[in-house]
């Protein structure tokens, strides 16, 4: 079984920062990918930024400067470093890992999902 345990979400106020966390857990092998993902009440989810294995990053044009993504492969754990947060901010985070299991193929998993809250 594989887990991927988020944490650090909550309620902000506009302007203010916040660090979501994502620890994958299990029979791993490899992990290639990894990502934030985000729904807000009423629209689909999108993607908010990911990384690869090697460190290289993409961004959703909305986020771009304000969020940084990073990761520890020795932790297996991805992070968000959320700055200047706006209202239009505000969904439930899923955390999203391309893993590879022993004697499988590489899989899709997420989080249980996060919610953060920004406060106009």
């Amino acid at each position: 079984q594989v887990q991927l345990v988020e944490s650090g979400g909550g309620l902000v106020q506009a302007g203010g920062s916040l660090r979501l966390s994502c620890a994958a857990s299990g029979r791993i092998l490899s992990i290639n990918a990894m990502g934030w993902y985000r729904q807000a009440p009423g629209k689909q989810r999108e993607l908010v930024a990911s990384i690869t294995s090697g460190g290289t990053t993409n961004y959703a044009d909305s986020v771009k400067g304000r969020f940084t993504i990073s990761r520890v492969n020795a932790k297996n754990t991805v992070y968000l470093q959320m700055n200047s947060l706006e209202f239009e901010d505000t969904a439930v985070y899923y955390c999203n890992a391309n893993i590879r299991r022993w004697a499988a193929a590489a899989s899709d998993y997420w989080g249980q999902g996060i919610q953060v809250t920004v406060s106009s």
